[in-house]
Formats: C-alpha cells, sequence, structure tokens
C-alpha cells in the first residue's frame, strides 16, 4: 500500500475512463474535462469501465507520478455520474484502493455513553 499523504487534495474522475491513457493523456482530461491543474499537487483518480482498474495521476513536485491498481476480485466503488469530478478525503482514497466502499465505511465498536 503506497501511503497517501494527510491534506492532500483527491479528485475522483466520475464515470470510466479508457485505461490506455498514460500520463500525456490523462493530464489532458484533468485540464479539459475537469478543469483542474494537473501540475497542482493534487491526485486524480480514473477508473476503467469494468471497475477493476484504476489510475492516480499525481504531481510529486518534480514531476507526474502515475499509480496504478487492479483488483483481482470485485470492483472499485465509484459515483455513476459521468464528466464531473467527485472530492475524496485521503482516508475515503486509502479505503478506495483497498476495495473498501468509501462511501459508508462500518464501525467495528460503537462509542458507549459516558457515565
Amino acid at each position: 500500500m503506497i501511503p497517501v499523504p494527510s491534506g492532500l487534495r483527491v479528485w475522483l474522475a466520475t464515470g470510466h475512463t479508457d485505461m490506455r491513457k498514460g500520463f500525456d493523456g490523462l493530464a489532458a482530461l484533468v485540464q479539459d474535462h475537469l478543469h483542474q491543474d494537473p501540475f497542482s499537487g493534487q491526485a486524480f483518480v480514473f477508473r476503467g469501465r469494468a471497475g477493476r482498474l484504476i489510475k492516480v495521476l499525481w504531481w510529486d513536485g518534480q514531476g507526474l507520478c502515475l499509480f496504478s491498481k487492479r483488483l483481482e476480485k470485485g470492483r472499485f466503488v465509484w459515483p455513476g455520474t459521468a464528466g464531473a469530478a467527485a472530492a475524496l478525503s485521503p482516508a475515503q482514497l486509502a479505503m478506495l484502493l483497498e476495495g473498501i466502499d468509501w462511501r459508508a465505511p462500518e464501525r467495528t465498536d460503537r462509542p458507549r455513553i459516558a457515565g
């Protein structure tokens, strides 16, 4: 697991993306469709049509980084609307990368009433 820096702004490119795209193609999508700067230090996450592959494009201050992950079982949870971006917290991105439903994680321990 790649650690996600705290304070990182994360954007999901909703809908599906052609996963044949690399650095330049995904950076162009960030500029043209998401209206964001791919060199801003924010992370941009893309998912393929089948839902088993995601790519993360991120500028680390020296160059663009492109991370990908393929699930062998299951699918990545993804918003359905195309043409927009959804914001995630770094914790939600970590859950997404683990294949966990980041929209409604369940607590393992319920808080107790004080007193």
